[in-house]
């Protein structure tokens, strides 16, 4: 039988790390060669957010809290250091592989449906609690706004 997640459908992007503050996070990552993206506020989500590209290893996005409370506010108090809590692919069929999902027998639970990002130039980005797994971002790709109207 064919692998029912099938992983063209999926391409890993990015691991996502929740801190109290980006300082220490920042420094960490660029001593292993990253470079810092610029910093930006997502009023959707109440948080800060910085992707750190690296030539050979995986994206960190570095996320803390907003002014107000907001989705990490528990993690990063519960986990001062931080934590990686999500991973994060890319999908150019979010419903084929929400599909799939199901027909591997994986139970996902919606936790954030597909939102406008800021830090993605406003590609779609939606949150699924796969159950065994752990939460993970699946990112859309860039809509051609010339065949999409």
């Amino acid at each position: 039988m064919p692998d029912p997640l099938n992983n063209a459908l999926l391409k890993f992007h990015h691991f996502g790390l929740a801190v109290c503050q980006p300082g220490a996070a920042r420094t960490f990552l660029s001593s292993l060669g990253y470079r810092m993206g610029e910093t930006v506020f997502d009023p959707e989500q109440n948080v800060h957010l910085a992707l750190c590209q690296h030539d050979e290893d995986p994206a960190v996005e570095i996320i803390w809290p907003g002014s107000v409370p907001g989705p990490i506010d528990a993690l990063t108090q519960l986990h001062g250091s931080g934590i990686i809590y999500h991973v994060c692919y890319e999908t150019g069929d979010l419903a084929g592989v929400l599909s799939r999902f199901k027909v591997a027998g994986l139970r996902v639970m919606c936790i954030s449906s597909p939102k406008t990002a800021r830090l993605f130039v406003g590609r779609k980005v939606s949150f699924y609690n796969v159950i065994g797994i752990g939460l993970i971002e699946l990112l859309e790709p860039v809509r051609d706004l010339a065949t999409t109207g």
